[in-house]
This record gives C-alpha cells, structure tokens and sequence, in this order.
C-alpha cells in the first residue's frame, strides 16, 4: 500500500471556530469551505484536516451526533519551547504546560474551542525509540550530537542578546547553555534565577552586583551565581559570556509575582 497523502476529518459544533484556531496558531490555510464544511491544508507533512459540523447529513446516520472533543491530534515540530513562546504570546489556549517524559519526548497541548487537543511534539534525543536510549530494538546505544544554533535560538532583549546552545529542546537532558552578548554599558534588570548559573565571560568584562557587592569578571574567568541570589549584571565594556545551568531554572523579578521562563534555556 502507497499512501500518498494523509487527512484527519473533525466532526464538531462550531466549524468556524475549530478553522480560525487552526489558521490563527497553527499556520493551516483554507483550500475549501461550505456552510458546516471546511477543508484545511499546511505546507511540509502536516497532515490535512477537514472539519465537518456535527448532524450534517453529509455523514451517515450513526455518525452524525458524534463529535471529535477530546480526540489528540499530535504534530511533531523542531524548536518546540520557542513555539510555545510564541503561541503564549499569540494567547494561544495552551491548557498543558511544556513537558518532558522520561522516553525522551517533550510536548505541550493546546486545545480548540471545540474541544480538539492539538499536542506539538519534538524528541529530545533525535531518532529516540521508546526506550529513550536512541534505539528502537532496546540495545544500548549513544547518541552523541553536535549543535548548530540557528536564527530561531537567538533572543534578542533591550539589554542582551541570548544564542541558545544545549538545551531540552536542542538535544540536552539535564543542561541548557547560551551565550550572552552586551553591548558596553548595558545592565540587566535586578533579577534572580532559581538554579545555580556558571558564567564564563569569554571577551570583555561584566560587573555583577549581589548583596550590595559588586563582581568584576573578565575574558578567561568564571563566576558561579547560586541559586535564588538577587543579581544585577552590567557590561562596563563590550561582553560576550558563556553561561550554563539545569534546563528547569526559571527567573523572578523583586516586586512583582510568578516566574519567567529563559527562552534560550528550554
């Protein structure tokens, strides 16, 4: 059997919301539309979706009051923290947070207006089996890889700008790391991170400020900030630095509520 190409048919109330969540956060483009009937392409190998409203007469009889809420649609994608990134920021309806399973497999979950769960889903290991090893027969095996970052590692702030490197969502299990890159005079805002960060300033010199003391470190020194530590960091001159620390550290800021995720770290 060749198959040629794939489609999945959504039964649901309201045809008009499930199409302009697709369209809006998902990049799927309208080939054909009726009243109660839409038809749903993407460009690579996404699969096609057609959206049929529930008791059309176009269904047979026994399926006509059936709906597809709760039914998974998964999409497997590269660069899956910054996606959730830009869906939350799009007001996306994620109802699960970014996560990773102890086979290697790391996803979050969106669902429609009408109920369809949409589950964007990347490997943390590239080519893992479900045994998490990078195997599917279950042998040992090693998977040692290189990372390249790209334009969609880097984040760009009014005070720095973060290339991701090893991450959870580039190929790492337990470290992210990312280099920073200050212009002179920049300072960051008083913040504090929530696991231990190693910063290796690899040109130029940064001043970090802790506990009313101030730091300098230069090019071919390092500077270990534990955890929770309220820090201010400023480039007297311009700086690049090498940074590294478990993948699940998050930021907060004095004063305000919640915690932020690091982007470049996920």
């Amino acid at each position: 059997m060749h198959v040629s190409a794939s489609t999945v048919s959504l039964t649901v109330a309201d045809v008009d919301a499930s199409r302009d969540f697709f369209c809006t956060h998902l990049g799927y483009e309208v080939t054909m539309a009726q009243d109660g009937f839409a038809s749903l392409t993407r460009e690579g190998a996404a699969v096609d979706i057609v959206l049929l409203r529930k008791g059309t007469e176009v269904l047979p009889t026994e399926q006509r009051d059936r709906e597809a809420g709760g039914l998974i649609l998964a999409l497997t994608v590269t660069g899956l923290a910054a996606e959730e990134a830009r869906l939350r920021a799009a007001g996306a309806p994620i109802t699960m947070a970014l996560r990773e399973e102890p086979w290697g497999e790391r996803l979050f979950q969106m669902t429609d207006p009408n109920g369809v769960v949409v589950q964007l889903v990347e490997w943390a290991v590239p080519g893992a089996g479900t045994d998490g090893s990078g195997s599917t027969d279950g042998s040992e095996g090693t998977a040692v890889q290189v990372i390249t970052p790209s334009a969609d590692d880097v984040t760009v702030s009014p005070n720095a700008t973060m290339t991701g490197l090893a991450a959870p969502s580039r190929g790492s299990a337990e470290l992210s790391t990312w280099t920073v890159l200050m212009e002179a005079g920049a300072t960051g805002p008083e913040h504090s991170i929530s696991r231990e960060q190693v910063w290796t300033v690899t040109a130029g010199a940064l001043e970090v400020t802790c506990d009313g003391r101030t730091e300098k470190v230069q090019a071919g020194q390092s500077l270990i900030l534990p955890p929770t530590l309220v820090r201010r960091i400023h480039a007297p001159e311009r700086a690049e630095a090498h940074v590294s620390m478990r993948s699940d550290g998050v930021a907060s800021v004095p004063g305000t509520e919640g915690t932020r995720d690091l982007p470049w770290a996920r």
